[in-house]
Order: structure tokens, then sequence, then C-alpha cells
């Protein structure tokens, strides 16, 4: 007697690939593909320190003096010992402004590569480019040398100096701050990164059916 046919129902047939959200910390998945975007961020503001030093270079006041027989005196009458702080606050006010421009930069234009990487190459990229910015604005505006000192009837100007080197941290701190607030206003855990990658999923094999019992001789 044949066996009697087994009721199998009807197999669901499901995709073998399947979007799904990669696992991980937000931020931190997919950091090999965030690390060439993070060196091109930290090259471009670095690059970006070269227009902070001009800026500085014309916009920092300096002051001219004319060299005499009795010494050098200043051309435009006495010089207020507040134009040499002012220089250090020239550079903060650049820097703090390229820091903010950059956080804000970064959170929009960088949004597929939003995470914590991005958020060292900002701060990187801008300490960078106080750095930049600190060395053109003194070679370009160096005071002047003890042979202009010593020739009569010359007009020197006052040299570009940082007084402060603590006032280097101000690009990364309002890039990291602009970039961090941006990401508190964020409703999405994930910072808005757009997931467009499609994660192979192996559906679960539906369960075999029952072996029927052996049949019964005649």
């Amino acid at each position: 007697m044949p066996a009697p046919p087994v009721a199998v129902g009807p197999s669901t047939t499901r995709p073998g690939w399947l979007p799904a959200r990669p696992a991980g910390t937000p931020g931190l998945r997919d950091s090999r593909a965030d690390l060439r975007p993070a060196l091109v961020t930290v090259l471009v503001l670095a690059v970006s320190g070269l227009v902070a030093g001009g800026l500085w270079l014309w916009l920092a006041p300096r002051a001219d003096y004319r060299v005499t027989d009795a010494g050098v005196v200043p051309v435009d009458g006495p010089v207020s010992a507040e134009i040499f702080m002012a220089d250090d606050g020239v550079f903060v006010l650049l820097l703090a402004a390229l820091g903010l421009l950059a956080g804000l930069a970064g959170w929009f234009l960088l949004r597929r590569y939003r995470g914590a990487l991005t958020l060292a190459a900002l701060a990187t990229g801008s300490l960078a480019a106080g750095v930049v910015a600190w060395q053109l604005g003194e070679r370009l505006g160096a005071g002047p040398t003890e042979a202009q000192l010593a020739e009569v009837g010359t007009t020197v100007t006052t040299g570009l100096d940082l007084g402060a080197a603590a006032a280097l941290a101000v690009g990364p701190f309002f890039a990291v701050l602009a970039y961090l607030v941006a990401a508190v206003l964020s409703s999405e855990d994930d910072l808005g990164r757009p997931d467009d990658q499609l994660v192979p999923v192996t559906p679960p094999r539906p369960p075999l059916p029952p072996v029927p019992p052996p049949a019964p001789r005649p």
C-alpha cells in the first residue's frame, strides 16, 4: 500500500537581500569608509588657514615708526598699548568664525559621513588652520630688522605677533561646539546619516515536513 501523500503548506519565498540597519554604535559605524573624507576635511581646513592668515595680516592694527637721530618715533602720534593686544583679538575672532563655519559645513555637507571621525577631523583641521594662519601672518608681517632700525629716515612698521598661543584652541572649540549643537538638535538617533546599503540577510529555512510512518505490509 503506497504511503499517503503528506500535505505541505504553501512555501513562502523571502528575498535573499533585505534592507537592514548596520549594527553598532551610531557615529562609529563605517569608520573605514569615513577615513578618506576625514583626511580631505583636515587638508581643506589646513589650506583655509592661508586665507585666515592673510585676513589677520590685513585686519590687525599696526603702527608706523620713523627712524631719526634721536631714536624711533611714531609717525601718527603716541601709540596706545592696546594696539599690540588687538593682534590677538583679531586672530581669535578670525579663528572663531572659521571654526563655526567649519562645524556647520561639516554637518550639512558631510551628511553621509556624520560621526565621531568627522568630528575629530574638524577639530584637527581647525587646529591646523590656526597654526598655518599664525605662521603665515607672523612671517609676512615680520617686524623691522636691525639694519632697518639703524638707517635714519626709514619708516618701519611693527611686526605681527601672537602673544597667547592658547588662541589656537579657539578654532577647534567652536568647530566642535557647532557640530555638537547640530547633533543635539537632530531628532534622529543615527544623526540623519543615510543608510543606503543593503545588508544580505539569510532567510530562515522552513521546518522539514514530518516523516510519515512506514506503511504496514499486507
